[in-house]
């Protein structure tokens, strides 16, 4: 079975028996040049589309007027373009002309050095017309020529800068640096849907806690994401807290997190954004109902990201949830039982995890619900569900919403160990709630 690379490898020995010159470039040759299997291969050529669409039995010009056609061999799909140079960027994301050029002119148009290598897979050679074999050693992104130019075509790439610092765990070269620092508050002429999608690759990479202190160093996350900004400088009881501000405890918390998922890794980050609303000083520093004006505050924030409705609603709950996981200890039995089995529950026990070892470091709680949790699933498939709504028909109750309340009360009542058969399930039911027939 043929792999992603093999498959990548074709494309170009098919570009070149036609007798054009083709290479693979960007991130693949940069994962390549690190040891890094790629996860993906991007092609360039100077093969216009027109004529590399013929040579490919699956190829379908997407980007005709970048010079761009997507390639499908064998279930897997490469971006074949044209070299080009471009006109000046008037929307802060696209050119304003195109024209085909040499493979160096196509290079130097590029964002940043690390990605501006080309690769013959063929021969083995790497081609390096910026020094980014050099940036890659010295573990540094900077740049392709200007930074304040490379960033004004394209106002991501401050933020994808950033990203790659998080993900490949290297520096920002200064003088790229100070530019997005100038540059900042033109991020925003970006779409919501690229800013998140940046914003989520950088939050599951291995560096997400200084991708988020270089966001905040750079002025971004200001312009991002202020509410997250704002819990810069805010006290909380050193009691709980000898790590210090809200916002260096939101840092730990994500470097704590083992390989987070996006929606988890986006709710530590928002976790204890309601606490600067909520702040209020008494016999000690208080947070009341942080956790409910943090759901709202993440909702709002999620929407204004466009993030997916199920991304929204998950991260809602964890954020509004947070603080629940270290009550479970002193929950009645079916209570803790029904939040550990929850489908999320153990996205709230990592990021119960997370938030312990950021501040006090006690895992107490986070134990007990870790071997509850075997224990209740070792003992699920022996509790099988002892009524259905059909029962409570049988039973003469009126079909309608009440349905889960009482279904969900013999639920309680099974974890508890007050019922374990069918019959004693439903004498509850009768016992417990009134009947009303239903006409």
């Amino acid at each position: 079975m043929s792999t992603l690379r093999d498959d990548a490898i074709e494309v170009v020995r098919r570009l070149r028996g036609a007798g054009f010159v083709a290479y693979w470039v960007g991130g693949c040759v940069r994962d390549l040049e690190m040891g890094r299997e790629p996860h993906d291969y991007d092609v360039v050529t100077d093969a216009r589309p027109e004529q590399t669409t013929p040579l490919f039995d699956h190829a379908v010009r997407v980007g005709a007027e970048f010079g761009v056609v997507v390639v499908s061999e064998r279930g897997h799909q490469y971006d074949v373009a044209t070299f080009r140079t471009e006109g000046p960027y008037l929307d802060g994301r696209r050119p304003s002309s195109v024209k085909f050029a040499t493979a160096k002119e196509d290079v130097r148009r590029r964002d940043f050095t690390i990605n501006g290598l080309l690769h013959d897979p063929l021969t083995g050679e790497t081609i390096d017309y910026v020094q980014g074999r050099r940036d890659i050693e010295r573990r540094t992104i900077r740049t392709i020529g200007d930074p304040e130019q490379r960033f004004a075509e394209d106002d991501l790439r401050m933020l994808r800068a950033v990203r790659l610092a998080a993900e490949l765990e290297f520096t920002i070269e200064p003088a790229t640096f100070e530019a997005i620092k100038v540059l900042a508050p033109s991020v925003m002429r970006v779409s919501a849907e690229r800013i998140r999608d940046e914003l989520l690759r950088l939050l599951t990479a291995p560096g997400r806690g200084r991708g988020v202190r270089l966001l905040d160093e750079s002025g971004l996350l200001d312009v991002v994401l202020p509410e997250v900004a704002a819990t810069r400088g805010v006290e909380q009881p050193p009691e709980f807290h000898p790590e210090g501000d809200v916002f260096t405890h939101t840092i730990l918390a994500l470097e704590q997190l083992r390989d987070p998922s996006a929606d988890l890794a986006l709710a530590t980050l928002l976790h204890d954004i309601g606490k600067p609303p909520t702040m209020t000083r008494t016999d000690r520093i208080r947070f009341n109902n942080h956790d409910d004006v943090g759901a709202q505050m993440a909702e709002r924030i999620c929407r204004r990201l466009r993030c997916p409705s199920e991304q929204i609603e998950r991260v809602v709950l964890l954020v509004k949830d947070h603080l629940r996981v270290k009550d479970l200890p002193k929950m009645r039995q079916a209570k803790a039982a029904r939040f550990l089995l929850r489908e999320d529950a153990a996205d709230h026990l990592e990021l119960h995890r997370a938030d312990c070892l950021s501040s006090h470091r006690d895992l107490s709680v986070y134990e007990w619900a870790v071997n509850a949790t075997r224990e209740l699933l070792i003992a699920r498939p022996s509790h099988p569900r002892l009524i259905t709504g059909d029962d409570l028909i049988a039973l003469g109750l009126q079909p309608g919403p009440k349905f889960k309340e009482i279904i969900e009360f013999v639920e309680d009542a099974q974890l508890e160990g007050r019922v374990s058969s069918r019959d004693e399930a439903l004498a509850l039911v009768r016992q417990t709630f009134p009947l009303t027939p239903h006409p």
